[in-house]
């Protein structure tokens, strides 16, 4: 931890970023908690939940192909602040939403919302290579990973509260005030980089960037490693275990809270404890792990209380394999191409993540147990144990540590 603090306090850029982060984040939690609060009290169908959930990664799936391009073709803070302008008042239009009719405007307002969020994140992660390298590299990943994890845990569990004693709607409005607060944060913010604008027009940089992808294989398939953490996109399966297990225990909105906060717990304490023993040959451990733990946690899912222990124990691993692979690839790209494999990166990961809320949903329909869906996500992770062997095997990938 003392490593992180240092890393703070001798950056300032990376410190005010992360400041933007904590709040965002916090503030992101309060509209999660109200949206599936809203879909259960109007008593949707799996399927709708399901494709909430994947609504919230599929906007960056569409525009991963240009957002690269145009993050190394526009100023980082410029687009940055556009950005979270579109998620200030995305926000606040979800004040209109009050019935089932109006699921058509729920669902274009989180579309919108996710694509300027997931633009943000994905131009953030293309600007720490350019302003740290090595080991603080890595750090920095680390620290916004536990950002992440800790703005989850407490923003979930507190939002939780919020949606209880005040309801959806102050959710929502105290989200685009945070968002508000960011904006202002980054605009006082002196983001001075090395930027070079490209001469190529937006496709030309796309064809680059796939010749590039097709000389350096090993770029596609720590890609393809880092997909496999999307998995873990547990919303749509929390939301039908709250429903199917826990709403006639404890209230709709507290029980999505403590889910989603105890997993968070594990997700903060994770890189801490595993941040310095984690390498390249250690991975494939880590991602035995991680499986192991989503299987024990579908053994217990039926009982409240055991469900929060083990979903401690499956956040503990997922941070550390998140972080670890981002750096991973970064570390392992040429500097003109951060933006757009970044974007390639994140598309390939939110497409996972998609792609198992949907798998959830349409399982649940066909009346799989949960249990058994769950278990059939752990098992994703033998195959990544497997994948990531190979790739060690016949790819030349720099050690990250």
């Amino acid at each position: 931890m003392n490593e992180y603090i240092r890393l703070l306090k001798s950056h300032v850029i990376l410190r005010r970023l992360s400041a933007i982060q904590l709040v965002a984040y916090f503030g992101a939690w309060f509209s999660n908690v109200a949206i599936y609060t809203l879909l259960l009290e109007m008593d949707v169908s799996a399927h709708v939940i399901a494709f909430t959930a994947a609504l919230h990664f599929i906007a960056g799936i569409i525009q991963a192909p240009f957002s690269g391009s145009i993050i190394d073709s526009v100023r980082p803070k410029k687009l940055m602040l556009i950005l979270i302008t579109v998620e200030i008042f995305s926000t606040l239009f979800l004040l209109f939403i009050n019935d089932i009719s109006q699921l058509w405007l729920l669902f274009s307002l989180i579309f919108i919302r996710m694509a300027a969020a997931s633009f943000y994140f994905t131009t953030e992660m293309s600007l720490l290579p350019k302003i740290l390298e090595g080991d603080k590299l890595q750090k920095a990943n680390e620290i916004h990973s536990i950002i992440w994890s800790f703005s989850y845990t407490l923003g979930m569990a507190i939002s939780g509260f919020v949606v209880y004693l005040l309801g959806v709607k102050i959710a929502f409005l105290l989200d685009a005030l945070m968002f508000i607060f960011c904006f202002y944060l980054l605009y006082q913010l002196k983001l001075e980089t090395t930027f070079a604008k490209s001469q190529e027009n937006l496709f030309e940089m796309m064809r680059d960037t796939f010749r590039y992808l097709k000389r350096f294989p090993h770029a596609v398939h720590l890609m393809l490693i880092h997909a496999f953490v999307g998995l873990t996109a547990f919303d749509a399966l929390v939301a039908l275990m709250v429903d199917k297990y826990y709403a006639s225990i404890i209230a709709t909105s507290l029980a999505l809270g403590l889910m989603h906060a105890s997993r968070a717990v594990g997700l903060v304490i994770g890189p801490i404890v595993l941040g310095n023993w984690i390498n390249n040959k250690r991975m494939v451990y880590l991602l035995l792990f991680q499986a192991f733990a989503i299987w024990i946690w579908a053994y217990v899912m039926h009982n409240f209380y055991l469900s929060i222990l083990a979903s401690i124990l499956v956040g503990f691993f997922t941070t550390t394999l998140w972080s670890y692979t981002y750096t991973l690839l970064q570390k392992n790209i040429d500097e003109k191409y951060y933006g757009r494999v970044v974007a390639y990166n994140d598309m390939l990961f939110l497409t996972s993540a998609t792609l198992t809320s949907l798998l959830i949903g349409a399982m649940a329909t066909k009346n799989y147990s949960l249990e058994f869906i769950t278990v059939v996500i752990g098992s994703g992770f033998i195959v990544a144990a497997v994948y990531f062997s190979w790739i060690l095997k016949t790819q030349k990938i720099k050690e990250d540590v």
